[in-house]
């Protein structure tokens, strides 16, 4: 499922190689008891020893079967980025830059495939 530049919900099949995979972001990176590392999705999975370059933001692909990591995205400018709300919800576009303000809202520019720039929260990509 993905969102039209609309917001609504559109159903984008995949085939048999896609569905033994999922795309997850990495919300929260901790240790649990022992000092064992763990990583937490948005989805709300742990995973128990994950790659140290994996960082928060981050995109993993996890195979559902076994729950390993295949393979991890960093979230840095330059890098494709989905947008999932807000204004500009379901368009996709390159980050361009990032914008820190301590204390309040991060903000994410991105760069569209038609050229438009267009600005929206960090919790929105």
């Amino acid at each position: 499922m993905l969102f039209d530049v609309k917001g609504r919900f559109l159903i984008h099949r995949i085939k048999k190689e896609e569905a033994a995979y999922k795309l997850c972001v990495v919300k929260k990176l901790s240790t649990a008891a022992k000092g064992i590392p763990v990583l937490i999705t948005h989805d709300g999975r742990t995973i128990r020893y994950p790659d140290p370059d994996c960082k928060v933001h981050d995109t993993i692909k996890l195979d559902i079967e076994s729950g390993k990591i295949l393979d991890h995205i960093k979230f840095e400018p330059g890098n494709l980025a989905y947008i999932t709300g807000g204004q500009n919800c379901g368009r996709i576009g390159i980050i361009t830059h990032k914008e820190k303000h301590p204390g309040r809202i991060d903000k994410e520019h991105v760069k569209d495939s038609e050229g438009h720039r267009y600005a929206t929260r960090l919790s929105n990509v």
